[in-house]
């Protein structure tokens, strides 16, 4: 399956206001292939100054790169993205504004020639009542985003695209490969692979010593003396 994991900044929130970045990272069958899109714009109107702070991309800024505007990079840019699932951070919000983008251009919305996943709604179901921002998730799952300064579109879609592989299948950066000379392509080995490599390892069992099962023997008659027997009770069941 072929995805991409995008994000945008814009101009502000709400009605008449234009994509002004767009950051997409492209992941094939759960892995980062390297390739992404990357595109800041000419949003033809003034930003906010709330947006600004976040973002930190002025107009002046913009003009002065020559940035296109989104008239001149709608076809690159909808075909890195045409047939992919987008997995998006809050998707109705950059789909939105995608739509508008499209809409004043005459052309189809994203939904009819993308589909889509919201990782916001997907972070609620797996921990409900929790934060589901991407700084949150970042925390839980223990992913770096101290160069995160700024939101920035390429950057955030970076991000995202490890959180994402982390929600939805564990370690991204640990891929472990079979020999070359049978896999070319150097495939992640799959859990059943792994548990049978640990099965033959034939790891070596050591044994406590008698000292060091005395020892415990007192160290569990201790916390048992100092929490009054209500850790445990030895030779009771529970």
């Amino acid at each position: 399956m072929r995805q991409v994991v995008l994000d945008t900044e814009t101009t502000g929130i709400g009605e008449g206001h234009r994509i002004l970045e767009i950051g997409c990272v492209e992941v094939i069958e759960r892995k980062l292939t390297g390739r992404h899109y990357h595109q800041y714009i000419n949003p033809q109107r003034d930003i906010d100054p709330e947006a600004q702070a976040v973002h930190g991309i002025s107009m002046e800024w913009l003009v002065e790169q020559g940035c296109p505007v989104f008239a001149n990079v709608v076809d690159e840019f909808r075909e890195f993205i045409a047939g992919a699932e987008l997995v998006i951070h809050n998707a109705a919000f950059d789909i939105g504004m995608m739509d508008h983008e499209f809409r004043l251009l005459g052309m189809p919305r994203t939904l009819e020639f993308c589909t889509s996943l919201d990782t916001l709604k997907l972070a609620r179901e797996m921990f409900p009542g929790a934060r589901a921002s991407l700084d949150a998730l970042c925390k839980r799952f223990d992913i770096d985003n101290s160069h995160r300064e700024l939101h920035g579109a390429l950057l955030d879609a970076e991000i995202l695209a490890d959180v994402y592989l982390m929600m939805t299948g564990g370690q991204t950066d640990l891929m472990l490969s079979v020999d070359d000379d049978n896999s070319a392509d150097g495939e992640m080995l799959d859990l059943s692979l792994l548990q049978a490599l640990a099965a033959e390892a034939e790891l070596p069992v050591i044994l406590a010593s008698a000292d060091e099962v005395a020892m415990h023997g007192r160290m569990l008659d201790m916390i048992d003396k100092k929490s009054e027997g209500s850790v445990w009770r030895r030779g009771e069941p529970g």
